[in-house]
């Protein structure tokens, strides 16, 4: 059995003794172009990049994610474009693996098994879908390990255990633990320890399980979490793109700059 490149990105950041950084950025944000150059300049930095499929209602997503998703929307960025900035990212001497972040009726209108494939065919290597929780993601996950391509199993701070040992179960390379009940780039509610306690108790389950925490994450706080397999980093990303096109800056550069500082942030000296 292949070893993914999520796994494998886990194990480089282990030698390093740090946790992964995870960037979440929004497809054609601000365009097509300029989401693409962000993506190839913060794989420097980054060890797995989180790409959202725009979309205009998204449940889960904070207000600077939704102004991102806005922005590529009104740019016109469709389905077929998304595929179009993974494959390209995907062609590029220094990119990361790639997870797919979105919601689950655009994947529908698309067709489940065209979307499996055309994952594949681009070089999707994991998929998140916000709004299919398991157990009604099983018969989805399964088709997607089919094509080894890592379906990510989402626990919140209200998961009971049970449900969390059967999810945990079900999960492929990696789980993705919302640290607090809120939209994306809420302040931070519940105190980093807080956090790393829930998180504990998730790694005492099943210790060889990675599971990152996303939700919250800010330069200020992300060095407080940083015994986590691994760190999400998203609505702070997408509000340095907002802040860069309002100051008639290179959103490129910022972003670059931010993600190079967060990485900092997470080294274990």
């Amino acid at each position: 059995m292949n070893i993914s490149p999520i796994s494998l990105a886990f194990k480089k950041c282990k030698v390093e003794n740090r946790p992964a950084l995870l960037t979440y950025t929004v497809a054609g944000d601000n365009n097509k172009k300029k989401s693409l150059e962000i993506l190839k300049s913060i794989s420097k930095y980054a060890d797995i990049c989180e790409i959202g499929f725009p979309h205009n209602t998204p449940i889960a997503d904070g207000g600077q994610i939704q102004t991102s998703a806005y922005r590529a929307i009104k740019n016109g960025i469709k389905m077929k474009d998304v595929f179009q900035i993974v494959k390209k990212f995907k062609k590029f001497k220094n990119s990361k693996p790639v997870i797919l972040m979105g919601y689950y009726n655009m994947i529908y209108q698309y067709g489940e098994n065209n979307f499996i494939n055309k994952c594949k065919k681009v070089g999707v290597d994991g998929l998140i879908v916000v709004d299919l929780p398991w157990p009604d993601n099983k018969y989805f996950a399964k088709r997607c390990k089919k094509k080894s391509i890592n379906f990510i199993q989402l626990l919140s701070p209200t998961t009971s255990k049970e449900r969390m040992k059967k999810i945990i179960r079900d999960s492929h390379d990696m789980i993705y633990y919302i640290s607090m009940l809120s939209t994306t780039g809420g302040k931070l509610k519940v105190s980093p320890k807080e956090i790393l306690k829930n998180y504990q108790k998730i790694k005492k389950i099943n210790n060889l399980k990675k599971v990152v925490i996303g939700f919250g994450i800010t330069e200020k706080t992300i060095s407080k979490l940083k015994s986590a397999d691994g760190l999400v980093v998203g609505s702070t990303i997408c509000k340095e793109i907002s802040k860069s096109l309002e100051k008639r800056q290179n959103p490129v550069t910022n972003v670059s700059n931010m993600v190079k500082r967060l990485k900092n942030k997470i080294k274990i000296i």
